[in-house]
């Protein structure tokens, strides 16, 4: 008789890494001031955070999360439905919706949850929710809970490929509700979805657009998001982001007309049936939103370090793919010569993020480095020395290729 757990006795891929010193998870860092941390007692330079404009460490920022629990206390203990609801949720509400240009928006207690019960709500039987193979795991899994709960469907298309969007959209049924649903930016290759060519095609076929921007809030646009990047914020019926990269806290929101908000409030279960988003955490994004508002400049420093990294990157000779934004990756496409880069990387003082399959498809695997607009030039040449040595040590860069090189 088979027995569920067999499965758990024979996974061994980890702890084989394990036994080798080369398991790059769930590793613990030390102090942090977000630029850098402590790592296995070392200092090393952080190139691998989400903290795209370092306000986890703003004064503003922890004052204001600060006052918040004095206030209210650690948690609110009960939905929104019920006795979670407090006046900084209905006020971020409104800020938000406001920041994205949308009429109204709804906090949730996690990115992913906002994905997962937006996704789940609006799409039911009859319907399709047609997705970006590089979508985020989360909008995938929104999908499947909607097929779960009323047979909806999905449809994917090939990564920013116009014309597998097409061909996906002209297959379905004529009569049948569509969501189209992209990443603004791209979490591993850093890339921007064409939206004006997104929004084309689906005006052709009758789709609605949703838009995750959990990595363009804070960096595209003055901080607005992919949509006002393009102009094309009425264009775009939905507009989703996170609070854990750019607005230096936890959590999420779906942003869009009054209508549409007023019915997932009501319908998504994740927003339901999880506690609120404490009041600390709602403060926190409420200061980095005036920050972000009232200082443009963190944006600026933060593209001014994007582009001295990729020209230095460029220098060296990495494979950084598509990327245009502060998302930059490392394309190696060798799992075990990923994990190596990481660790010789740390060696060096430098901390990244390796990402291997399945996290990737097979022969993608990549180093995941982003900036932050806090680094200093010392940190990222700093970076761009170590990267230097370990690409020469491990033949991931040209022989010939130095920092040096004009």
């Amino acid at each position: 008789m088979k027995d569920i757990f067999d499965k758990t006795r024979t996974f061994t891929r980890a702890k084989e890494a394990m036994a080798l010193g080369l398991y790059p998870f769930f590793q613990p860092l030390a102090d942090s001031d977000a630029t850098t941390a402590t790592f296995r007692g070392k200092e090393v330079v952080m190139i691998g955070s989400n903290n795209y404009l370092g306000l986890t460490t703003h004064p503003k920022v922890k004052q204001a999360a600060i006052d918040a629990v004095e206030r209210f206390g650690t948690s609110c203990t009960g939905s929104r439905f019920l006795n979670g609801t407090l006046e900084f949720h209905l006020e971020l509400d409104r800020r938000l919706a406001r920041f994205v240009g949308k009429e109204a928006a709804i906090v949730f207690s996690t990115g992913y949850q906002t994905n997962v019960g937006t996704i789940s709500a609006l799409v039911q039987r009859g319907d399709f929710a047609i997705l970006d193979k590089d979508d985020h795991a989360s909008i995938v899994d929104g999908c499947f809970l909607a097929r779960g709960m009323s047979q909806a469907d999905m449809r994917r298309f090939n990564h920013n490929d116009l014309d597998s969007l097409d061909y996906t959209l002209k297959r379905l049924p004529e009569d049948s509700g569509k969501l189209v649903i992209v990443d603004g930016v791209y979490s591993m290759g850093g890339d921007i979805a064409p939206l004006p060519e997104i929004v084309e095609i689906c005006k052709k076929y009758r789709a609605r657009i949703m838009v995750d921007d959990a990595h363009s809030i804070g960096v595209l646009a003055d901080g607005r998001g992919t949509a006002a990047h393009f102009g094309l914020t009425d264009e775009v019926d939905l507009i989703m982001g996170t609070f854990s990269k750019s607005l230096a806290s936890i959590g999420g929101f779906i942003a869009g007309d009054a209508d549409t908000i007023h019915y997932i409030q009501h319908h998504a279960r994740s927003f339901a049936f999880s506690a609120s988003l404490p009041a600390g955490n709602a403060a926190a994004v409420l200061a980095a939103l005036d920050i972000i508002e009232n200082e443009p400049e963190h944006v600026q420093r933060l593209w001014d370090n994007a582009e001295y990294m990729r020209a230095g990157l460029k220098r060296l000779g990495y494979d950084t793919g598509n990327s245009n934004t502060p998302v930059i990756p490392l394309i190696i496409r060798d799992d075990y010569r990923t994990v190596l880069a990481w660790h010789a990387l740390i060696e060096e003082g430098v901390y990244t993020n390796p990402v291997v399959s399945p996290g990737v498809p097979p022969n993608s695997s990549l180093l995941r480095t982003s900036y932050m607009a806090t680094h200093t030039k010392e940190h990222l040449d700093r970076a761009l020395r170590a990267l230097e040595v370990v690409g020469h040590n491990l033949d991931l860069i040209p022989e010939t290729a130095s920092l040096e090189t004009t």
